[in-house]
């Protein structure tokens, strides 16, 4: 087909030459030094058109012959650098294969090209990359002193790409490199080098990951917690999954506390979402009851059992357990919420339990009998709750003079050992 359209261009040059250029009867005189020299038009336009071509092709002549050495040194460089990118892509290939030793070995192969080529050296970005695969490979081999040798390279190469692809690849050097240290059980190496990116790389979503790894791992339970929360506000988790983590966390802090300040500190430091759980209050009012501030603890409590009809069975559950440890030195104060909570979830065992136990703190045995009584028959309960209801009731027994029934008692209690 091209040579269809050739032949016809050419046909259509012959006509128009002929039309024009056949009939022109047009002379051109020449004079130079005495001599006169008469050509015809067209053999004039000819010359002209002749010698211009022969003035352009000895001029792109000895342009081609003067910019060799640079073209051939062009195509040395073209060669060298289509090789460090073909083992660079190798090394992906052999990585993402699980061929590591291979993937490191071709990694080094583009680093060495590139270093021996100057024309390849201002290329930052190519550096990162390969020295993150050929890392990547050592740790995966579990050669951890070449793989540190190797990051200690990187942030060099990452500087001198500045903020473009050499700030992005050195930004990933680093959550790269936090994350192997957490693989290395390195809680506080993963930290160092998390601290070290900048605000806006740090508040993305792996970054915020590593670091609630790196602070779990380090015992920092309330760290642990912030980061969490910041994860659950970038919808890093599930709604579900959000909550139940910020709950262990929550509660593994309030684990840490050893004394009243300690305690009342982390509180403190709770965001107000957590200070709102019920599931997390009622961890704290156990933490502080078990280090002797029942009334601290109960302080915490009494917002909840004010609205204890607008919770779930499973937080009223939560709450009703944790009041039972916070019950010594319990005021008249509680009894009439109480009595209501008990009167519109009389079906819920743990609020049973619960009420009987204050009742028969305050020595209102009439009432603790029958509620204590329900709860400790309730297998929904837990054994410990059960056991300290029947405890409670051969105390009552034992207050009735009643030897027999202490006894039986005991002995259902014993039985839940």
């Amino acid at each position: 087909m091209r040579i269809v359209i050739w032949l016809i261009l050419l046909c259509v040059v012959a006509v128009v030459a002929a039309t024009t250029l056949g009939s022109n009867d047009g002379i051109v005189t020449i004079y130079w030094r005495g001599w006169r020299s008469d050509l015809s038009l067209n053999l004039f336009v000819l010359i002209v058109v002749a010698g211009a071509f022969a003035i352009t092709s000895a001029v792109q002549g000895i342009n081609a012959l003067v910019t060799l050495p640079r073209r051939a040194g062009e195509w040395r460089a073209l060669r060298r650098e289509r090789a460090a990118q073909a083992a660079l892509r190798e090394a992906l290939a052999e990585y993402f294969s699980a061929r590591y030793s291979r993937a490191h070995k071709a990694a080094t192969r583009a680093i060495a090209i590139q270093q021996d080529a100057n024309e390849l050296s201002g290329d930052a970005e190519f550096m990162v990359l390969a020295q993150l695969l050929a890392a990547g490979s050592l740790h995966r081999l579990q050669d951890r002193t070449r793989r540190d040798d190797v990051l200690k390279q990187l942030p060099s190469a990452g500087r001198k790409g500045g903020v473009g692809g050499g700030r992005s690849a050195d930004d990933g050097a680093r959550l790269l490199a936090a994350e192997w240290a957490l693989d290395d059980r390195d809680a506080s190496r993963a930290l160092e080098l998390l601290a070290e990116l900048p605000p806006g790389v740090a508040r993305r979503t792996q970054a915020l990951r590593l670091k609630l790894q790196a602070c779990r791992l380090a015992r920092r339970p309330l760290e642990a917690l912030h980061t969490a929360r910041l994860l659950a506000k970038h919808q890093g988790f599930s709604p579900a999954a959000a909550l139940g983590l910020l709950r262990s966390l929550a509660c593994e802090a309030l684990d840490s506390a050893h004394d009243q300040q300690q305690l009342r500190q982390l509180w403190d430091e709770f965001d107000p979402a957590d200070r709102r759980d019920p599931v997390v209050v009622a961890r704290a009012a156990r933490r502080a009851a078990a280090i002797g501030v029942c009334e601290q603890g109960r302080d915490w409590l009494r917002p909840f059992w004010e609205r204890a009809g607008e919770l779930s069975r499973e937080d009223r559950e939560e709450l009703a357990l944790a009041l039972m440890e916070c019950v010594p030195g319990i005021g008249s104060d509680w009894l009439a919420r109480l009595e209501e909570a008990v009167a519109h979830h009389a079906h819920e065992p743990a609020v049973v339990a619960a009420v009987g136990v204050v009742y028969a703190e305050r020595q209102l045995w009439g009432k603790a009998r029958r509620l204590l009584e329900l709860a400790a028959a309730a297998p929904a309960l837990a054994s410990a709750v059960r056991r300290r209801c029947w405890r409670l009731l051969a105390r009552l027994a034992r207050e009735e003079a009643d030897e027999d029934r202490a006894r039986d008692c005991e002995k259902f209690a014993a039985g839940l050992d």
